[in-house]
């Protein structure tokens, strides 16, 4: 007997218990798990408390139908197949069904491989469902992500903590500056985990517009809002049996706090603009690059979701606190883009190798793999040396030509306030130049470590006339 310990159970809907039992058998026999209901009330109520992956339901029932079922399960998930049974004498009624959303139906007396073949059809188009809503986000998550690479002890302890805390279904929050790997490490704790055949959905929370991010949460109903012309599953419902990322949760605004709190205790949620209680299991890995504690203490952020995430923290150290690892990743960055952009290997000249471990890395291993990415296409030869890093410019960047000039030169004139506004504004200034250059000029990153959202940075570059720094 294979078991299919992944695929959600089937709810079978029949009131005559000899089929009943007959139907259930065949499908344990091949490791199913099944949900049983006699009715359309008893179905409905099954409904709302599980997530079946299949609902198996007679059309003639002795109270409601099979139409009440078929409505109630899309009503839940208008992904959720249904297959019908009838007798030879109603199959106009199983026509009618298939028009109203049902996947199929079975002609009674039912032949038991039949059903599972259309049972194992059914669940097929479920996982396909799912897998093509997630497919895109994971495939550009998976591209170019680097392995973690790494010796040093307080990269092992992370590992260590890893391990541990996968084994568990506990809430783990990842802990770190940008660019040190947080996705990544959530991967990692997803892939050993009991739920590594379960999906992986990812969501940053700074980079989706308030207004936005609740319904890419919780999902919404059609007519929510204007321009809900359907109703679409949020992120929550998409990771159901497998592990949701929230990256970024230092940035969840404070309206959203207690939903997320609540979601979190209860496992349970509504759609916004619903009124049914939906139930996931899913496990939270959450990260962020603040400091939460601190967020607390300034009522910036809740403390009872800062202790509900920070059930299992874990911290990832910056590549500055590992510089023996930095050798090691920058090897493997220069033989992964040699072979994405179909180049001969390349050797590492010991001045890049003096430079490299020189600098602070603030971006971290995001910034490394940005700089090595750009080496390596801009070597011709065999050899990548010092000038092909530009770490010169990261040090140096816009700031010192465009900005140091520029404290002796503000105006210091009128009110105390006029005066503070523009240091103010030259510092902001400052801060955007200095890490649009750690960042490589990549907008996106620069965004993120800022902790200000893209259509901000866009602003600012706008304000302050340094659109020219930023090169993606």
């Amino acid at each position: 007997m294979s078991l299919r310990t992944a695929d959600p159970p089937i709810l079978l809907v029949e009131d005559k218990d000899s089929l009943r039992a007959m139907l259930r058998h065949a499908l344990e026999a091949q490791g199913h798990a099944v949900l049983e209901a006699r009715d359309e009330p008893e179905a409905v109520r099954v409904l709302g408390s599980s997530r079946p992956g299949v609902v198996l339901s007679d059309l003639r029932l002795p109270e409601g139908d099979g139409f009440g079922v078929l409505r109630a399960a899309k009503e839940i998930d208008p992904e959720l197949p249904v297959i019908v049974m009838t007798a030879f004498s109603t199959i106009q009624d199983a026509v009618r069904a298939i028009k109203d959303g049902a996947l199929d139906f079975l002609a009674k007396p039912v032949d038991p491989d039949h059903l599972l073949l259309m049972v194992e059809r059914a669940l097929a188009q479920r996982r396909l469902a799912t897998e093509n809503i997630l497919l895109k986000e994971e495939l550009a998550a998976r591209r170019g992500a680097p392995q973690i690479v790494g010796e040093d002890p307080k990269l092992k302890q992370v590992t260590v903590a890893l391990q541990r805390a996968a084994s568990t279904d506990a809430t783990v929050l990842l802990e770190g500056e940008s660019g040190t790997g947080k996705e990544l490490f959530a991967r990692a704790l997803h892939v050993l985990s009991p739920r590594a055949d379960g999906p992986f959905v990812a969501i940053n929370c700074a980079a989706i517009p308030e207004t936005l991010l609740e319904t890419e949460l919780f999902g919404h109903e059609k007519g929510a809002f204007t321009g809900a012309s359907a109703r679409k599953p949020g992120r929550f419902e998409l990771a159901h049996r497998g592990t949701l990322f929230l990256d970024e949760i230092g940035d969840l605004p404070l309206s959203l706090q207690a939903k997320i709190l609540r979601a979190l205790e209860e496992k349970a949620f509504e759609r916004v603009g619903g009124t049914a209680l939906l139930r996931v299991d899913v496990r939270v890995v959450a990260a962020t690059n603040r400091n939460l504690k601190a967020a607390v203490a300034a009522r910036q952020y809740r403390e009872d979701l800062y202790f509900r995430l920070s059930v299992f923290p874990i911290t990832i150290p910056p590549l500055r606190e590992r510089p023996g690892d930095i050798t090691m990743l920058t090897r493997h960055f220069i033989e992964k883009f040699c072979r994405d952009l179909n180049k001969k290997p390349l050797a590492l000249a010991d001045t890049a190798i003096d430079e490299l471990r020189a600098y602070p890395w603030p971006g971290n291993v995001r910034e490394l793999q940005n700089c090595i990415e750009r080496a390596v296409i801009l070597t011709d030869g065999d050899t990548i040396h010092g000038r092909h890093l530009n770490l010169s410019f990261r040090r140096d960047a816009a700031p010192a030509t465009q900005v140091d000039s520029a404290w002796s030169q503000i105006d210091l004139s009128g009110s105390l306030a006029a005066a503070t506004r523009r240091v103010i504004a030259e510092a902001e200034k400052r801060k955007i130049a200095q890490t649009l250059g750690d960042a490589g000029g990549h907008r996106g990153h620069a965004a993120e470590m800022l902790q200000i959202s893209y259509k901000q940075l866009l602003g600012k570059l706008r304000e302050h006339g340094l659109e020219a720094l930023a090169t993606s």
